[in-house]
C-alpha cells in the first residue's frame, strides 16, 4: 500500500503577494515597511533576512542594526531555524551594529553630513566585502531597522535622513540589490518628517503596512497586513493585497479573513 503523500503547504501569502519565487531575487528595487505602536513590523525584516539567507539561494544581507544588537536577532532568527552567526562566518551576512553610532553625538550640520556618509561608505564597503571573495552572483538585500533611529542620528533633520535613503536607492540599481526599510508610522509630526515619509511612500516599489485590526487584537489573530504593488515608483497601485497574521514564536503564519474559523 502506498504511503498518502504529505498535505499541501499552506501558500505564503506575503511571499506571494511580493512576487518572490523560490531563491530568485525581488522584482522590486525598495520596499517601504510600515508598522504602529500597538503593531510591531519586525517580523517583516524577520522574514526578508531569513528569506535572503535560506539554503534555497544565494542571497547575502547587510543588516544595519539600529534598533536592536546582532545578540537579539541571532536569537529570534535561531527560533526560525536560521543561525545568524553561521551566516556572518559564511560571509553571507554584514550586520553592521549602529547602538553606538559615533556621529549621534555631534551637533553640527557637517557633522551628521558627514556621519551620514561614512555610515554610506560602511554599507557599500560591506557590499564590495560580500563580492570580493567566493561570490556566487547572489542578490543582496540592505535591510535598516529602523528609520526613527537614524532621525535620532540626525538629531531629527529629516532633510538629512532622507538625503542618506537617496543615496542607499541609488545603490540598488547601481550594485544590483534591493533596500528595505521599517519604518513606525505613528510616531512622526513634524511637518518635515511627514513629508520625508510621503517621499518614501512616492518612491518605494512596494509599500508593506502592518496594522491593528478594527476590533483589536485577538487569540488567533494579531493584525492585518496591507501589500501595495506599484507599476513604477512613484507611479499607480498595480496590485494590491491584503490578509491577516498571526506572529508565532518560530515565524509568522499569514491567512485571509474568516479561514481560521
Amino acid at each position: 500500500m502506498n504511503p498518502s503523500p504529505p498535505p499541501p503547504r499552506d501558500p505564503d501569502l506575503l511571499e506571494e503577494a511580493l512576487g518572490l519565487g523560490r531563491g530568485g531575487s525581488p522584482p522590486w528595487r525598495l520596499a517601504f515597511v510600515e508598522d504602529c505602536v500597538e503593531t510591531s513590523g519586525a517580523f517583516v525584516l524577520h522574514h526578508f533576512l531569513k528569506r535572503a539567507l535560506s539554503t534555497e539561494g544565494d542571497g547575502t544581507v547587510v543588516f544595519l542594526g539600529l534598533a536592536q544588537p546582532f545578540s537579539h536577532y541571532d536569537r529570534v532568527l535561531r527560533k526560525m531555524g536560521c543561525n545568524l552567526s553561521v551566516q556572518r562566518n559564511k560571509n553571507k551576512l554584514h550586520f553592521i551594529d549602529l547602538l553606538n553610532l559615533e556621529f549621534l553625538d555631534e551637533k553640527g550640520e557637517n557633522d551628521i553630513e558627514i556621519g551620514f556618509m561614512d555610515l554610506y561608505n560602511r554599507i557599500l564597503r560591506s557590499i564590495e566585502a560580500i563580492r570580493s571573495k567566493d561570490y556566487n552572483g547572489g542578490w543582496t538585500t540592505i535591510i535598516i531597522d529602523d528609520l526613527s533611529h537614524l532621525e535620532i542620528a540626525a538629531h531629527g533633520s529629516a532633510k538629512h535622513v532622507l538625503d542618506f535613503l537617496q543615496y542607499c536607492r541609488s545603490l540598488t540599481s547601481e550594485m544590483d540589490c534591493s533596500l528595505v526599510i521599517l519604518n513606525h508610522e505613528d510616531i512622526h509630526s513634524s511637518d518635515e518628517a511627514l513629508q520625508m515619509l510621503s517621499h518614501l511612500d512616492y518612491i518605494s516599489d512596494i509599500l508593506i503596512k502592518a496594522e491593528t485590526l478594527s476590533t483589536g487584537i485577538a487569540a488567533d489573530v494579531h493584525g492585518q497586513m496591507t501589500v501595495i504593488i506599484k507599476d513604477a515608483p512613484g507611479g499607480l497601485i498595480k496590485k494590491l493585497h491584503s490578509f491577516q497574521f498571526k506572529v508565532k514564536e518560530n515565524g509568522v503564519e499569514f491567512f485571509y479573513p474568516g479561514s481560521r474559523f
